[in-house]
């Protein structure tokens, strides 16, 4: 048992199998054919990203970054040459994932163009949808365009360093208040919230 816990992988892979186990012993593999089955999977896929995507926004902004004026300089490069790099890898694909599961989510339960119109009785997923997407944007757009000088992944000046690390650090912190109001809305479509 204690070897599956060991590598991340045989550790995901047990976690597929206890899931596949789970549905075995609920019945559900009889309704992987209908439509309804396959909403439901690409929801739960829907979520299972976005976990991946705002946990590391807020393991960012509640951990790392506060952290980081309490490392002594010497174990700084430990963070920012190899936990950060892979920190945003997973950060950055999260939130490729979230979106592209969400759009197809709402496109399979035939919401999609009310909701980003923001239509009457799709409004509140609309607003998510739209959140979601500002933020999608900034991860992609300018957090890691910036991280990537402020990390060292790109050679600049010291003083564009500097610079991009504060815009992806601002942008970062700008993406955690939205995803307050953005998780709300999510959650809010289903459960009338607004």
């Amino acid at each position: 048992m204690g070897a599956i816990f060991q590598s991340l992988g045989r550790t995901i892979t047990a976690g597929v199998v206890l899931l596949l186990v789970i549905m075995a012993i609920a019945g559900t593999y009889a309704s992987v054919g209908n439509m309804d089955w396959w909403r439901f999977f690409f929801r739960w896929l829907h979520v299972l990203s976005g976990v991946m995507w705002i946990g590391l926004l807020w393991y960012f902004n509640f951990v790392q970054t506060p952290s980081m004026p309490k490392i002594p300089d010497e174990q700084k490069p430990a963070v920012s040459k190899v936990i950060a790099p892979a920190a945003l890898f997973w950060f950055r694909w999260g939130a490729m994932s979230t979106i592209i599961t969400g759009l197809l989510l709402a496109w399979m339960n035939g919401y999609l163009v009310q909701a980003l119109s923001l239509q009457k009785g799709v409004h509140a997923i609309g607003l998510g949808m739209w959140l979601g997407a500002i933020m999608w944007f900034n991860v992609w757009f300018i957090i890691w365009p910036n991280q990537k000088k402020a990390l060292g992944i790109v050679t600049v000046t010291p003083e564009e360093k500097a610079k991009a690390a504060k815009l992806a650090g601002m942008t970062s912190r700008i993406n955690t208040m939205l995803s307050i109001p953005m998780l709300y809305c999510m959650v809010a479509q289903q459960n009338g919230g607004l």
